[in-house]
């Protein structure tokens, strides 16, 4: 994946492969030691069905590996996600 600079991601909106718009990137999470990141933290959209989605708290948990592409929005694999829930 091409690099991206973190504030060109923050309130990004998050957008699934089947075009389901999720919510807004609200912060990353990221592994100290490797510098790799682990996961997306979402604000959900008002209308989103979370109960397809892992959730911590309010916001929603996608695994970094779920993403597709950065660009306009940021594109993660529905299907992997569903893994996950």
């Amino acid at each position: 994946m091409v690099k991206v600079f973190a504030k060109n991601i923050s309130n990004k909106q998050v957008m699934a492969t089947d075009g389901t718009e999720i919510g807004i990137l609200n912060n990353v999470v990221m592994d100290i030691k490797s510098g790799k990141l682990e996961d997306l933290i979402i604000k959900p959209d008002i209308g989103l069905d979370t109960s397809k989605y892992p959730m911590e708290g309010q916001y929603l948990k996608i695994p970094f590996r779920a993403v597709r592409s950065v660009k306009d929005y940021i594109v993660v694999d529905r299907a992997f996600i569903s893994e996950q829930a």
